[in-house]
């Protein structure tokens, strides 16, 4: 098996990757949201994404083809809400919001994929990741209000801030809707398939945004930038993500975007020489706490072989 299928069998060990994958993408998109169209963005990153991907999936996914039409639905809405909504909103939404605002509202996620699962899938959430939910959500929001809770009171939601929250509401029904995948439908050749859809979504915005007048660099940092996001944010972040939600299932696996919080700080840190505060320790503490909550087997050490569909 090795290293590498060990960790794979151990999909708690992965819960990191993701957000620090997206931590370097929330500081680069906004460090380039200004010179970057958003859905052009969009596009690009999942342009590059596909194209690393194809060659290793083209051969099964021809064989699937029929298994891959008959869950065309899902494929689609896969595509549309994880693909195309979370990532083009956001990016739309960073050009004018806050990084607070923006730092504060992502974090919902962990909460709205419960109620989402709730809704669709009809999932109870046990009181324990409840429990870590709320922990580590108060650990990002005294990140976000740098150790002041007035702070978060003064925080007012503009129409850029609503499109955060319609963001992170795609991406919880993207993560709920993963668990619906046909067990005979190989992972990578259902994440071709929603990147192939959600560009298919995004298309007519795109040609909407050109058509408006919108410009396309071409300098070394943001073809720099596009490529960091399509293979790490994008494919490798995606990979990992669905493998930990056909796992650990998706409220779990939720509660690790509020990671991000801890990641993002940290690049600040290494690349913008911003110093970590104690606020920032206190919050980390708090993130980690309910993440350990959420992950930990009751055996004295983390889950191993992980079964719980939480």
């Amino acid at each position: 098996m090795g290293l590498l299928g060990a960790i794979w069998n151990r999909p708690v060990l992965l819960l990191w990757l993701p957000p620090a994958f997206w931590a370097g993408n929330l500081v680069i998109g906004r460090a380039i949201s200004q010179t970057m169209p958003p859905v052009s963005l969009a596009v690009g990153r999942w342009l590059v994404a596909i194209l690393v991907l194809a060659p290793f999936v083209a051969g099964a996914a021809w064989r699937q083809r029929v298994l891959l039409w008959r869950h065309r639905w899902l494929v689609l809405l896969c595509g549309g809400f994880g693909v195309a909504g979370y990532n083009a909103l956001a990016y739309v939404a960073l050009k004018s919001s806050p990084a607070a605002n923006v730092a504060f509202l992502n974090s919902t996620l962990p909460l709205m994929i419960p109620l989402a699962a709730a809704l669709i899938s009809r999932e109870a959430v046990a009181p324990r990741i409840i429990s870590a939910i709320a922990i580590s959500f108060a650990g990002v929001a005294w990140i976000v209000s740098a150790g002041d809770w007035s702070v978060l009171q003064e925080l007012r939601l503009a129409s850029s801030d609503l499109l955060v929250l319609l963001a992170v509401l795609n991406y919880a029904l993207y993560s709920v809707l993963l668990r619906r995948r046909p067990a005979g439908l190989q992972p990578l050749v259902f994440l071709a398939a929603t990147i192939i859809a959600g560009l298919l979504v995004l298309l007519p915005f795109w040609v909407w945004e050109m058509a408006s007048g919108a410009k396309l660099p071409s300098d070394p940092a943001a073809i720099g930038a596009v490529l960091y996001i399509g293979v790490f944010a994008s494919l490798l972040a995606f990979i990992l993500w669905n493998h930990c939600v056909a796992r650990l299932g998706a409220t779990v696996t939720g509660i690790s975007f509020h990671l991000v919080a801890i990641f993002t700080a940290m690049l600040a840190w290494l690349l913008l020489g911003e110093p970590i505060q104690a606020y920032h320790v206190a919050g980390m503490i708090l993130i980690l706490t309910g993440f350990a909550l959420a992950t930990w087997s009751g055996s004295g050490i983390w889950p191993l072989r992980w079964r719980q569909k939480a």
